[in-house]
């Protein structure tokens, strides 16, 4: 088939998302697919094949690998040669119209919000992973949170803030502590701190008050275990224990900075807990073909439910693949399933 395989964009995950598109890129191509990586943002300024000859003329691949730093938005918008106000490329569009299939490589803004979902639904176009409705909802937390609360999962508490410089100081007296401290829409760890005293609190406030709305979520101490759900059937989970700190955007990306244990030992009930739940919270957003939950199993054994991710990373540290490797499916033989169950159509869309 002749795929694209869209990455980059303008996401804080933009470094995470090209390296997941390059290693796609590689297993699409190792499986007999005609695939082009394109980065959304940049689209094909560089390249000088036309777009109809693209698929028979495959451009070069390079190595990837995840920057120990966020990337500068800022310096990736004055890089571009195109100064268009679009956070769509020169040609991406019209070479996702030649395409059989778009393979999303895309995380957090712009690419796990819907957005580029319903792009591509109005083209036509088939693509990978969950619609843009089912998208949005899950892109966004505390909305993802209350659906899940209203139908029995467990939760943290949390709280949704919208502040100004000037409310810092008010708003940390109004918190209990230890509390976690995030943006409502974004992931990779981006911007997600654990507060355990008011002057830390104050600092993580002001550090997200830019990016808008910020959840501020009860701490709770234990277990960090995550599981992918592929194709309506549980992954088995896997436990996250980083070697300093908490799994932030440092601790998920680079080698060895954080011992992943898969299958998780845990109690089998447990573990059944764990399952039953993510695939729950995948059917109850209207989810697609693969997602990845988040959880925290506390010290009397009480499953927490944080967060989902549509568009798991592909990185070599990443939590799917080694959770599909953990039940005998191996990386080419997961992205081969993610296309076919895309180009079969899906459920939610």
């Amino acid at each position: 088939m002749n795929i694209v395989v869209m990455c980059g964009g303008l996401s804080m995950e933009r470094n995470v998302s090209i390296t997941s598109g390059t290693l796609i890129c590689k297993a699409l191509r190792k499986l007999g697919h005609k695939a082009v990586l394109v980065d959304m943002f940049f689209g094909l300024e560089d390249i000088e094949t036309p777009l109809e000859e693209l698929f028979d003329n495959l451009p070069p691949l390079e190595d990837a690998r995840v920057a120990e730093e966020a990337p500068d938005l800022d310096a990736v918008r004055a890089s571009r040669k195109w100064k268009s106000p679009s956070k769509v490329g020169k040609g991406v569009f019209e070479l996702c119209a030649l395409a059989d299939v778009v393979f999303l490589g895309l995380h957090g803004a712009c690419g796990e919000d819907g957005r580029i979902q319903a792009a591509l639904d109005l083209l036509g176009v088939p693509y990978t992973g969950s619609g843009y409705l089912g998208s949005a909802l899950a892109m966004d937390k505390d909305l993802t949170k209350q659906l899940a609360r209203a139908a029995g999962v467990r939760t943290p508490q949390w709280r949704v803030l919208r502040y100004t410089p000037e409310q810092v100081e008010a708003l940390c007296g109004e918190m209990p502590l230890p509390c976690v401290v995030k943006p409502v829409d974004s992931g990779s760890s981006i911007g997600v701190s654990i507060a355990y005293s008011r002057r830390e609190l104050a600092e993580a406030l002001r550090q997200n008050q830019a990016l808008g709305r910020v959840i501020v979520e009860q701490y709770v101490q234990g277990r960090e275990i995550d599981v992918g759900v592929l194709e309506g059937k549980s992954l088995p989970s896997i436990e996250i224990i980083p070697k300093q700190g908490f799994y932030d955007y440092k601790n998920k990306y680079q080698a060895g900075a954080t011992v992943e244990i898969c299958p998780t030992p845990i109690d089998p009930e447990i573990e059944r807990e764990l399952g039953a739940t993510a695939l729950k919270v995948h059917k109850l957003l209207g989810l697609n073909t693969y997602s990845r939950s988040d959880f925290i199993v506390d010290g009397a054994g009480d499953v927490y439910f944080l967060e989902i991710n549509t568009l798991p990373g592909m990185t070599p540290t990443s939590l799917m693949p080694q959770e599909a490797a953990a039940a005998g499916i191996d990386y080419e033989t997961l992205c081969s399933r993610i296309i076919k169950a895309a180009v079969g159509g899906g459920s939610d869309r």
